[in-house]
């Protein structure tokens, strides 16, 4: 994956919900969660600015996750839809762990 060209002028389209989302803090935190994670694994990591709540995760030219379709992920999930592209097989540790039954 590389940065750069394929993005487009860096603006989105807005729309009301769109004023009051700011996910570059979102993007910056899961971008260190994916280089600490995937280290050996993933060369880089791109964050690109945009306006109009754009949040999409992509490696190479595949949209893994785009949040005007999907809204914004959980980082496990994204952690999975990367780990499966990258590293398959890899444990996650704690974010595949099971979630106990709350009835037992």
């Amino acid at each position: 994956m590389t940065c750069g060209g394929g993005w487009g002028d860096g603006r989105g389209e807005t729309d009301p919900e769109d004023r009051v989302l700011h996910p570059l803090p979102r993007a910056a935190w899961l971008a260190q969660e994916l280089l600490t994670t995937f280290e050996g694994d993933l060369a880089e990591v791109c964050l690109v600015p945009a306006t109009g709540g754009v949040f999409v995760v992509r490696l190479g030219d595949r949209v893994l996750w785009d949040r005007r379709e999907q809204g914004f992920p959980e980082p496990s999930a994204v952690k999975r839809l990367v780990r499966d592209e990258v590293a398959p097989g890899r444990p996650l540790g704690h974010v595949e762990a099971p979630t106990p039954d709350p009835d037992a």
